[in-house]
């Protein structure tokens, strides 16, 4: 079973920045993506309307995992797509949570958006974060004891990061 963080990982991944791909770039792509995860039924179907409001939501969240809180524009946009989504309060006996109000593709969206809550009540959230290499951007989830991890990757984009920031200092130090 895929744990709260990962499935807003995996969302939040849809889209690949370095290379410019995107799972969800069709409604039926958006509703492959939610089949496959057991978050609608075989016969949902995506409109243009759930796929606007699917890649907010995602961007959204990519921003949130980048920036730790939203501010200004990029709150009020992911604030929205929240909006739209069918959700209410569920009290179990393990405490309150968001649940999906509603099946179907919004519905699908929606317990993404439950899956944010539940990641921010089981200490998970605070380990998502977005890869800090600019031409990366990855989602991952910092399993660091300190959560100190700022790449996806240190063989790569880690890598990267030093490779050019030695490559600056270099160039400042070398007389002209």
């Amino acid at each position: 079973m895929t744990s709260a963080a990962e499935l807003v990982r995996d969302f939040v991944n849809t889209y690949d920045v370095e290379d410019d791909t995107d799972d969800l770039a069709s409604p039926a792509e958006l509703s492959v993506w939610l089949r496959e995860r057991a978050l609608t039924a075989p016969g949902d179907r995506a409109t243009d309307d759930d796929l606007t409001l699917a890649v907010c939501l995602r961007e959204g969240l990519r921003r949130a995992l980048m920036a730790g809180l939203l501010q200004g524009d990029a709150q009020e946009a992911l604030e929205e797509a929240l909006r739209a989504l069918p959700l209410r309060v569920r009290l179990t006996p393990a405490g309150p949570g968001l649940a999906p109000l509603a099946a179907g593709v919004r519905g699908g969206l929606a317990a993404i958006a439950a899956a944010v809550a539940r990641a921010q009540a089981d200490g998970t959230w605070r380990r998502l974060k977005v890869c800090a290499e600019g031409t990366c951007r990855w989602a991952f989830i910092d399993a660091s004891k300190n959560r100190s991890r700022a790449w996806c990757s240190m063989r790569v984009c880690g890598n990267r990061t030093k490779t050019r920031a030695y490559r600056a200092r270099q160039h400042r130090t070398r007389p002209s």
